[in-house]
């Protein structure tokens, strides 16, 4: 087998849905949630793969749930392929590490971001209005400055191809109602201000992330990825310094390297030299590495 999966093929399943990193079948009562190593940039998927990206967002995700469960419940029923359903037996060896069995969610229709630094697009607001999705910030902040407090500032949550829109908290509550929007800002500022102080303790900082919750019956539930590379801005403590960039473990550095060949941020999306995907892979290797204290055999 070898150490990159694009598309993930499971002939005798059900594919309901190839999002930009994730492969998703119907297992009847269950779904199976399969990290491919495909990787995006401005809601763009790259035409290159970073090996073994699928297994390190997935083995970051599952270290996650169980870390948050007792701020809420979350869709994971086991990552453990031995368990999974028989149908699924004759692909182990593509499913091993990468996967996750899930309970059957119906997803909110937003991205519940939290910023506990200011960068990013968050920068960028902050630098024309002195605030980010309609939350005022102080005067005088640097990029990379560390926020008063976390904020919640939300976003669309779009198709692939399609760039996310930040909004507003009041936007939020047209979306999805007032009782659920407070709901869902209350647990992920809680959910960022765990997993911030844990990563700190670990020489990480966790900058901004995103969180995705669905609902069961109705029950409210963490789901897709949790504090991984793909969904936030991890910098190593060490070699912070506010003023500018951050050195990062997460894809930052994908972006800034697409930034620096000035590409539109449209389809297609331009190849990747050999020494970015390596060089990728080695950050988000060390991000699993430093948050789980283990590399999973990758």
């Amino acid at each position: 087998m070898n150490a990159t999966a694009k598309e993930i093929d499971l002939p005798s399943l059900h594919l309901v849905k190839r999002g930009k990193v994730r492969d998703i079948f119907d297992l009847g009562d269950s779904f199976l949630m399969v990290a491919s190593d495909r990787i995006s940039a401005f809601d763009v998927v790259m035409p290159e793969l970073i090996p073994d990206k699928g297994k390190i967002l997935n083995q970051i995700s599952l270290f996650w749930f169980e870390i948050m469960n007792p701020i809420i419940a979350n869709h994971v029923i086991t990552g453990d392929v031995n368990a999974f359903p028989k149908n699924c037996q004759p692909y182990v060896e593509l499913l091993s590490g990468r996967s996750m069995l899930v309970k059957k969610a119906q997803p909110l229709p937003i991205e519940c971001v939290v910023r506990g630094y200011i960068s990013g697009s968050g920068w960028k607001s902050y630098q024309k209005t002195q605030s980010i999705c309609g939350i005022n910030l102080p005067a005088g902040l640097k990029e990379s400055d560390c926020l008063p407090e976390p904020i919640f500032t939300p976003s669309t949550k779009e198709e692939v191809g399609v760039h996310d829109i930040n909004i507003d908290f009041e936007e939020t509550c047209k979306r999805i109602g007032r009782p659920l929007a407070e709901r869902v800002r209350d647990i992920s500022l809680a959910l960022y201000k765990k997993g911030a102080e844990l990563a700190l303790a670990k020489g990480i900082i966790i900058a901004d992330t995103k969180f995705e919750f669905g609902q069961i019956g109705n029950d409210i539930v963490l789901i897709d990825e949790v504090l991984t590379p793909d969904s936030s801005r991890f910098w190593p403590q060490s070699e912070y310094r506010p003023g500018g960039p951050q050195p990062s473990y997460d894809k930052q550095y994908l972006r800034d390297y697409l930034d620096s060949i000035h590409w539109n941020k449209k389809p297609p999306a331009p190849h990747l030299p050999e020494d970015v995907i390596t060089n990728t892979r080695a950050k988000y290797l060390e991000a699993l590495r430093s948050i789980t204290s283990t590399d999973h055999g990758i």
